[in-house]
């Protein structure tokens, strides 16, 4: 009987760099309060948000990918062309296929890099993470470029209360490679498909072509913070205990940032020290789905350069609803 050949696996895999690209626009809340008549005191309570990144008419999901991409790959010491995959997450490229990822591998300079598109809405990065980790590991690629982005501001409606003033801009992109030691543990993930119209689009896209206006995301706020809050808190806890870290461990906590409540909470459910740095990146990007932990790790580490090489819990939750959470040695 012919057996397989099945190349040795690597020990481990790490992440070698952080790029990011926010939108060009600089959106305070009293900008949008006029059409949901609020205020920039209620946005603020609610949310944490001073201000938020959207990007003009004319800078593209594309635009924003590209600039993280190559900032990334410059600061990971590597060339575009050793990339052997990339994906890309995000649930606002305004088409079904092909996967904006081709396209960014080919502008890129990493053809003929596997390129796909992953929909997990805000848990997205972390579920590339999960896979450029299991790629790396297993021999398929030596180095995948994992990119969140979104351009939300093109499916927001701005009379809506429910999600639209927590909406940004932006691209963040890691580069992974391989590692000596793990810098990856092992992704806590799932979904819980009972909540699915908990965040959603307004309708189908195909309702467009019977007269419905343009699909924009709307939320059930109560039910998200609850769930955000309480059940989130547990795989948090889990992602700790697969990694064999406790909070002490950890140089950093880098969630979602989906809200600054819901951050603040989170922090007091793990019990975290005071030694850990805590990302709060929404205040002045506000919520950009799968790019606010890979744009969140960019800003700390800009700010606190000294967090290099220390870990951090990273964890993105969403409509699906889904998640993800891995621990993660930093750049």
């Amino acid at each position: 009987m012919t057996t397989l050949h099945i190349p040795a696996t690597r020990p481990g895999s790490r992440i070698l760099s952080v790029g990011a690209a926010r939108g060009d626009l600089n959106v305070v809340n009293d900008d949008l309060v006029g059409p949901i008549d609020s205020s920039d005191e209620w946005i603020r309570q609610r949310t944490g948000i001073i201000s938020r990144k959207r990007a003009s008419a004319d800078v593209t999901l594309l635009d924003l990918c590209l600039a993280a991409a190559n900032e990334a790959i410059e600061k990971s010491g590597i060339e575009a062309s050793q990339i052997g995959a990339v994906l890309l997450s995000t649930i606002s490229h305004h088409v079904a296929t092909p996967s904006l990822a081709s396209l960014i591998a080919d502008r890129i300079g990493a053809t003929p890099a596997a390129a796909y598109d992953i929909s997990a809405a805000c848990a997205g990065y972390a579920y590339g993470i999960a896979q450029a980790d299991a790629l790396v590991r297993a021999g398929t690629s030596e180095y995948v470029l994992v990119i969140g982005a979104e351009k939300l501001s093109e499916v927001v409606d701005p009379t809506d209360r429910s999600i639209s003033f927590l909406l940004g801009d932006g691209a963040g992109a890691v580069v992974v490679g391989p590692s000596d030691t793990p810098g990856i543990s092992k992704s806590i993930w799932g979904s819980d498909g009972s909540k699915w119209d908990t965040i959603r689009m307004t309708s189908p896209y195909t309702d467009i072509a019977s007269g419905a206006p343009w699909p924009t995301l709307r939320q059930d706020g109560q039910t998200v913070f609850r769930w955000a809050v309480w059940e989130m808190a547990k795989v948090a806890k889990r992602a700790l205990e697969e990694a064999g870290v406790t909070a002490d461990d950890l140089a950093a906590f880098i969630p979602h940032q989906a809200n600054m409540r819901i951050v603040d909470e989170f922090a007091k459910q793990l019990k975290l020290p005071d030694t850990v740095a805590i990302a709060r990146d929404i205040e002045t990007t506000g919520n950009t789905s799968a790019a606010s932990i890979p744009l969140a790790t960019h800003r700390l580490l800009e700010e606190h350069p000294e967090l290099s090489g220390g870990l951090a819990l990273q964890i993105g939750f969403g409509a699906g609803l889904v998640y993800g959470a891995q621990v993660v040695v930093l750049p």
